[in-house]
C-alpha cells in the first residue's frame, strides 16, 4: 500500500523549545514552511487548532491558493460552529486547493480548553456530538436536495448547500482518540483513524481496538491508520542521542521560565484526556522502547499531543517508522522541533528511504500475490480438466487399479 508524510503547517516559527520570534500568525513564514515540505517530498501537512491560535481556515486557504501539489489537513472542532456552516467551508477549501483536503475533527480532550470557547459539555457528550456532526457534514457534502435534521445536538430545516467538495463523494474525515468512546466514534466515522506515536505493541493493540470498533457499528471497511512522531535525527547514534538529551533540556528550560507553549493553566496536573494519560504512563515504564522510540520528550512535556520521540540516523528512524507500516500504518506524521529545518532535513534523509523500502515490500507482496493466483488458477485448471477427461489422471488409475482387482476376485 502506497505511504503517505504528514507534517505541520505552523504560522509561526515557535516550538516546545524556541519561542516565536514574531507574530502568532507570520504570513510569510506560514507560506515558507509549507513550501518547504511541498519542495522535499511531504504529501500534506496539518493546519492544528488551539482555543486563542490563528483560525487555520483561512490560513489553510492562503497556503492551498499557493501552492500547487501539497495536501491539507484542517483541523476543526465541533463546539465553535454548527455542522452547516463548517460543512460549507470545507467544501469551499476543497474548492480552492482542487481537491486537495482533508479535515480533522477534534473532540476535545481538556475541559478547561473546550469552555475557553464556550463548550461546556462532558467527555461522553463531546463524543456523542461529534459523531452526530460528522454524519451531517457527510450527508451535506453528498446531498443536493433539501432535508431536515432532528438529533441529539442539531436540529434545522430544510437546508441544502450551494457549494460542494471538488471531490467525489466527499473530502475524507480524519480523527483521533484513544478511549473507548473515541474508538466507537472513529471507528464508526473515520476514513482515517490518528494516533500518537506509543511502543509497536500498544500500537498494535489500538488498532485492533478501532478495526472492532468499525465491524462493531457495521462497516465493511475500516479506517486507515496514522500514527505521529517527533524524530531526531543526526548523521550518527552518538550525535542523535546527544541532539536529543539537549532538546529535552530546552524544554524543561522554557517550562521553569514559564515559556512552555503545552502549559495547562487552570487544569490538573495530570491531563484529562486518555492519550495524553497514556503517553505519560509509558514514559513511566521506561525511556526507549523498540528501535528508537523515546519518551523523555513525552514526559517533559505532559503528554502534551504529539512527544515521543523516534531518535537514531536517519536509517535508523526511517527503519522505526517502516516497523508502524508493517502494522497497518499507512500515513507517518513527523514534527520536528526545529519546524523548517527539520521538515527540510527529515524530507531529504529520511522520506526517501521508507519509500524505496515500502516500494520493495509492495513489489514482494505483488509477486507472492501473482504466485498464489498462478497457483490457484492452476488448480482450477486441473480441476476442470479431470473433469472433463474422467479416464486419466489419477481417476483412470484408480479405476485401473478396480478393475484390475475385480478381475482378481472373479479368477
Amino acid at each position: 500500500m502506497p505511504v503517505e508524510f504528514l507534517g505541520i503547517a505552523a504560522t509561526n516559527d515557535g516550538s516546545e523549545t524556541t519561542p516565536r520570534s514574531g507574530a502568532a500568525f507570520d504570513k510569510e513564514y506560514t507560506l515558507r514552511l509549507a513550501r518547504a515540505h511541498e519542495d522535499h517530498g511531504w504529501d500534506r501537512v496539518l493546519f492544528a487548532y488551539g482555543s486563542g491560535a490563528p483560525d487555520p481556515a483561512p490560513a489553510a486557504a492562503y497556503v492551498a491558493s499557493r501552492l500547487d501539489r501539497l495536501q491539507i489537513l484542517l483541523a476543526h472542532r465541533p463546539n465553535v460552529s454548527y455542522p452547516t456552516f463548517a460543512a460549507k467551508t470545507v467544501a469551499t477549501l476543497d474548492q480552492i486547493s482542487e481537491g486537495r483536503l482533508t479535515v480533522h475533527i477534534i473532540t476535545g480532550g481538556n475541559d478547561h480548553e473546550q469552555g475557553r470557547e464556550g463548550d461546556t459539555l462532558t467527555k461522553d457528550e463531546r463524543y456523542a456530538r461529534t459523531r452526530e456532526y460528522i454524519q451531517i457534514l457527510k450527508r451535506i457534502w453528498t446531498t443536493h436536495e433539501p432535508f431536515d435534521h432532528e438529533g441529539e445536538y442539531y436540529r434545522f430545516h430544510d437546508f441544502v448547500s450551494d457549494v460542494f467538495p471538488v471531490q467525489r463523494p466527499r473530502p475524507d474525515v480524519s480523527f483521533g482518540g484513544s478511549s473507548p468512546a473515541a474508538y466507537a466514534t472513529g471507528g464508526a466515522e473515520a476514513d482515517i483513524y490518528c494516533l500518537w506515536g506509543e511502543p509497536l505493541s500498544q500500537t498494535a493493540e489500538q488498532i485492533d481496538a478501532v478495526k472492532a470498533a468499525a465491524r462493531a457499528a457495521g462497516r465493511s471497511d475500516v479506517p486507515r491508520f496514522q500514527v505521529a512522531f517527533r524524530p531526531i535525527i543526526a548523521p550518527t547514534e552518538e550525535l542523535a542521542w546527544e541532539k536529543a538529551h539537549r532538546t529535552v533540556a530546552a524544554i524543561k528550560a522554557r517550562t521553569e521560565r514559564g515559556q512552555a507553549v503545552t502549559k495547562r493553566r487552570g487544569g490538573s496536573a495530570r491531563p484529562q484526556n486518555t492519550g495524553s494519560q497514556r503517553l505519560i504512563s509509558i514514559a513511566e515504564a521506561g525511556e526507549r522502547y523498540d528501535r528508537a522510540l523515546w519518551t523523555p520528550t513525552a514526559a517533559a512535556t505532559g503528554g502534551a499531543g504529539n512527544s515521543n520521540a523516534l531518535v537514531g540516523t536517519p536509517e535508523t528512524v526511517a527503519q522505526a517508522l517502516l516497523d508502524y507500516y508493517d502494522l497497518g500504518v499507512d500515513i507517518l506524521s513527523a514534527r520536528g522541533y526545529d519546524l523548517l529545518g527539520d521538515a527540510i532535513d527529515f524530507g531529504r534523509q529520511v522520506i526517501p528511504i521508507v519509500r524505496e523500502e515500502v516500494a520493495k515490500r509492495d513489489a514482494e507482496r505483488a509477486a507472492v500475490d501473482r504466485a498464489e493466483r498462478a497457483a490457484v488458477d492452476g488448480a482450477q485448471r486441473d480441476g476442470a480438466q479431470r473433469v472433463a477427461e474422467p479416464g486419466t489422471g489419477r481417476g483412470a488409475e484408480r479405476a485401473g487399479r478396480g478393475t484390475d482387482s475385480l478381475a482378481a476376485v472373479n479368477g
